[in-house]
């Protein structure tokens, strides 16, 4: 596939961004709108292309369903056809400055339970609409200079209650009902979620029952895992339960909904600001009373 920039009627193409999957990811000028835009392109090079040309096509259709400022947006989705046959696709996106959740550099605890709380909230409004995302990874999460984010990829999203034929999804991150064809619904969502903040706040991933690098469905069973509280014990046990609650093997045991998760999320929230401000409060006390207070909430 060329890299290069390339010659466009619909768009000016102003330099690479970076690749995907057999995409490239391009900063371009839309034609119609004059607006900077994030293209997507991918040119019909042998079968297994017509996989990518499905994916995007997937995430035009499903993103157009919704509007809410965590999603990106996708504009329209440009056909180049020769003898009959889709040879290459365009597909114009949200521009958003950002870098992926993985590229990130180190953030406190409570903004990572923020950053996560976005997410959810962008996930839950998908599933008001009727789709699960599917492909919650820390690649596809973006988060901004500001602190904004954007959950990018819907090329593998579906309609809740879908059955897929194939196992799709990405091994570190993908629930076991994925791999074991059933239905897909909001708790999919919430494992892929689960994983990616057990990621976040450990460095390490889940067991899922397809081993990293190989892409090789398992027979076995997913083997138990520490829970982030065992690796820093600096997590508090809510933080790391919800997360172990969110990577149950059967969907049944996890939080219900985004919904839920977004509540136990506020929860844990207000309770680290709660302490925070009351410690402030306590060393000014002390400081008025005359009191040393330095070493008396130092971590």
């Amino acid at each position: 596939m060329g890299k290069d920039i390339f010659d466009s009627d619909e768009f000016t193409i102003v330099r690479r961004l970076g690749t995907g999957a057999r995409t490239v990811i391009y900063l371009a000028t839309d034609h119609n709108t004059s607006r900077s835009i994030a293209l997507k392109r991918a040119v019909y090079e042998r079968p297994e292309d017509l996989r990518i040309f499905e994916q995007m096509q997937t995430e035009y259709k499903v993103a157009r369903h919704i509007d809410h400022p965590y999603i990106r947006k996708c504009h329209r989705l440009v056909k180049k056809r020769n003898m009959l046959r889709t040879r290459e696709l365009l597909l114009s996106m949200e521009l958003f400055d950002g870098q992926p959740l993985e590229d990130s550099p180190s953030l406190s605890l409570v903004d990572v339970l923020l950053v996560f709380r976005m997410v959810a909230s962008g996930l839950n409004a998908m599933h008001q609409k009727g789709f699960i995302h599917c492909d919650i990874k820390p690649n596809n999460i973006l988060i901004g200079a500001n602190g904004a984010i954007k959950i990018i990829d819907l090329g593998q999203s579906c309609k809740i209650g879908t059955v897929k034929p194939r196992i799709q999804g990405t091994p570190d991150y993908i629930a076991p009902e994925q791999v074991r064809r059933q239905r897909l619904d909001q708790r999919t969502d919430v494992f892929n979620l689960g994983a990616t903040m057990y990621w976040a706040f450990t460095g390490k991933n889940v067991s899922t029952l397809i081993p990293k690098k190989t892409n090789r469905v398992s027979v076995i069973v997913a083997k138990d895992f520490p829970a982030p509280h065992e690796f820093h014990k600096r997590i508090p046990l809510g933080v790391s339960k919800l997360v172990t609650d969110c990577v149950k093997d059967e969907p049944i045991g996890r939080p219900a909904n985004m919904m839920d998760v977004i509540s136990r999320m506020d929860l844990l929230i207000h309770s680290i600001f709660g302490d925070k401000l009351q410690r402030k409060d306590n060393n000014r006390v002390d400081a008025d009373d005359g009191e040393r207070s330095d070493d008396k909430y130092r971590s």
